[in-house]
């Protein structure tokens, strides 16, 4: 919130006019949604904001009636929910009419459950509920209470894998399940008669394990591994939400994150994850299913894909998200073009349409994981062309030592023209050396080289999307398997 009408989200900023605009047509529907939540209620620095604040919930009341527009979607209803008993809360004055519609949300919300849509829309309508039952008294308060943890119960089983993975394989998507869960803990840890300690526990013992896996999935800066729909600046950063942890008590996984001997391999086996680590590189490695196979919505075809950071800095990574809904440019994003990965005969390794679908997807098999003293070595394949002539697979091989990182493709079955793409961070110049051979500077100075032993190789520009709204121009390593077999050693000092 930048100002009494206006707002930065998704990167784009707009200003609401004098009356109105809370449905404008020709807004994105997603940057609407943000405008209905209403975060900025509980963002840093929110006091300086409380006249601003205090103006547009009298507004949002007043031009918002039940059932009416965007704002009484079940999603941004869950939401908006959270926020304002989070405000309340804390002590904040509500408006006139603000408590009796929180009421009303919450009886509107209790009776459209997103049952169809499933996954994160569905955890967060049960959070909604359980945060309005805690807020009111009476009857109708504990059916909502009654059916929130019915729900939490079953999804938390269903959405939190035994490795702590969140089952749509999304980095960005688990931070905010992660944040949902916290939150849980702590509503509940201040009305200890209407939450059972036994389910708590479960919540605690969950986030645990869901922070552990987030900080295997983070890169040495700070920021997550860009996996299906991911970008920075949605969910609250590895930082912030080891912060929360720790101040709910969940500090065991925090104690028990010693410093391991490197180089070192975590496999998140359930959820399909690799981190390979040594003293001054990370791979995070995708050998995973693109998510559940009844939801896929935000999946993209990026199996077998992976990043790489070395000394502390991202050198080749994933394309990113910087939009939903329908479009080229959505479509281009999750395409397998638009990730580290292998390209067989221009075709996506799962078939990704319609913003969020997808129909035949690539499974991965005969995955291979070995860790020795002075080397990680990770194998995998997947069968998402052998719907081509010649039923061609994709195998690809890391092998991980103190000083580089050497990346093996072989495609077999047919005669398919393959490309493996590495696309590279914006801050990294790549300059050739010599016959497929590249030398990398980083923003630090600090130079990598990449060699091409295996394929032919050459420079093409692309772009990264770290961000909603922000789409950056970089470049990316296309090397053409030869005789279906590509080799690439990358080295560090």
């Amino acid at each position: 919130m930048l100002g009494p009408l206006h707002f930065r989200f998704l990167n784009h900023e707009h200003s609401l006019p004098v009356q109105g605009g809370w449905n404008d047509t020709s807004l994105d529907k997603l940057w609407l949604y943000n405008l209905h939540y209403f975060d900025d209620l509980n963002a840093r620095g929110t006091g300086q904001r409380a006249a601003w604040q205090q103006a547009l919930l009298e507004r949002w009341l007043l031009e918002n009636p039940p059932a009416s527009g965007n704002g009484w979607e079940p999603y941004p209803t869950s939401l908006r929910i959270v926020n304002w008993v989070k405000w309340l809360a804390a002590g904040n004055k509500a408006p006139s009419g603000l408590i009796q519609s929180l009421a009303t949300q919450a009886r509107w919300l209790s009776r459209r459950i997103e049952w169809h849509l499933l996954g994160n829309h569905l955890f967060s309508n049960a959070k909604a509920l359980v945060f309005a039952g805690l807020f009111f008294e009476g009857a109708k308060a504990d059916g909502w209470i009654a059916k929130g943890l019915n729900i939490i119960q079953r999804e938390l089983h269903e959405q939190v894998l035994a490795d702590g993975g969140n089952f749509e394989r999304s980095t960005m998507y688990h931070a905010i399940f992660l944040e949902d869960v916290l939150d849980l803990v702590n509503a509940a840890t201040h009305s200890p008669d209407l939450v059972p300690e036994k389910q708590v526990t479960q919540w605690r013992e969950r986030a645990g394990r869901m922070l552990k896996w987030l900080i295997g999935m983070t890169h040495p800066e700070g920021e997550i591994s860009l996996f299906n729909d991911a970008a920075f600046g949605i969910a609250p950063a590895l930082a912030e939400l080891r912060t929360y942890a720790q101040r709910l008590g969940i500090a065991s996984v925090i104690a028990s994150e010693a410093r391991q001997s490197t180089p070192s391999l975590t496999h998140f086996p359930e959820s399909g994850y690799v981190r390979l680590d040594t003293d001054n590189a990370v791979a995070l490695l995708d050998v995973a299913p693109i998510g559940p196979d009844y939801l896929p919505g935000h999946a993209h075809a990026d199996t077998l894909s992976f990043e790489l950071s070395v000394f502390g800095q991202r050198v080749v990574v994933n394309g990113g998200t910087s939009r939903y809904g329908l479009g080229p440019e959505r479509s281009r994003e999750r395409s397998t073009a638009a990730h580290s990965t292998v390209e067989v005969a221009g075709q996506d390794s799962s078939e990704v349409w319609g913003g969020f679908r997808v129909a035949r997807r690539a499974h991965p098999f005969d995955l291979q994981v070995r860790e020795e003293p002075l080397r990680l070595q990770v194998a995998c394949s997947h069968d998402g062309y052998t719907r081509l002539p010649g039923a061609p697979v994709h195998r690809r091989e890391w092998q991980m030592d103190q000083r580089s990182l050497r990346v093996t493709d072989t495609v077999r079955g047919g005669t398919h023209t393959s490309l493996a793409r590495y696309i590279l961070h914006p801050d990294v110049l790549i300059t050739a050396v010599g016959t497929n051979a590249w030398q990398l500077t980083l923003p630090s100075g600090q130079v990598l080289r990449a060699t091409v032993v295996t394929g032919q190789s050459h420079i093409e520009p692309t772009s990264y999307a770290p961000e909603f709204g922000k789409v950056l121009p970089t470049h990316c390593l296309m090397v053409a398997l030869s005789q279906g077999r590509a080799v690439v050693e990358w080295l560090w000092s």
